[in-house]
Order: C-alpha cells, then sequence, then structure tokens
C-alpha cells in the first residue's frame, strides 16, 4: 500500500484495486481511520480530534492531487508523492 503523503507524524496511504468510495488510509501513532477524498467523510477508525482536523485541512488543500493519486492506484500505478501540510 503506497503512501502518498506524510506531515506530523501522520501517514497516507491509498491501496491499489481498493473499493469505492475513492478513501484515503490515515495512521497516526496506534490510530487508523478510513476517509472519504470528496466529503472528508470518516468511514471507520479514528483519529485525535486535532490530527482529524490536520487532515481535513491538508485534505482540502490537495483534493485535486489526492483524486489524481486515486485514479493512479486503481489503475495499478504508483500513486505520486503529495506534498505535506505546511
Amino acid at each position: 500500500m503506497p503512501i502518498v503523503s506524510v506531515f506530523l507524524g501522520i501517514v497516507v496511504r491509498l491501496f491499489h484495486d481498493d473499493h469505492p468510495p475513492p478513501h484515503m488510509h490515515v495512521e497516526y501513532g496506534e490510530y487508523t481511520a478510513v476517509i472519504e477524498i470528496a466529503t472528508g467523510r470518516l468511514l471507520g477508525g479514528r483519529l485525535p480530534p486535532r490530527v482529524r482536523r490536520l487532515v481535513e485541512e491538508w485534505r482540502r488543500a490537495r483534493g485535486r492531487e489526492l483524486d489524481r493519486a486515486w485514479k493512479q492506484a486503481q489503475a495499478g500505478k504508483m500513486p505520486r508523492r503529495i506534498r505535506p501540510l505546511e
């Protein structure tokens, strides 16, 4: 499962051939979550509130790049790395 970004201890991954809707897997320490790319809706797992806010800020800022990366992963290609939260 390719890592597409790492920032502030947060790891964001996209799986190849994963199920819809387009989503990202987020890890932070012992926490894990699955978050829908288009809406930011939490599909599963949990994150500390501060981390959830940072991931949401990053998702909003990098939405187009995330969409492209999802499509690349679904096509069996290695998605490009996405800039971290600045």
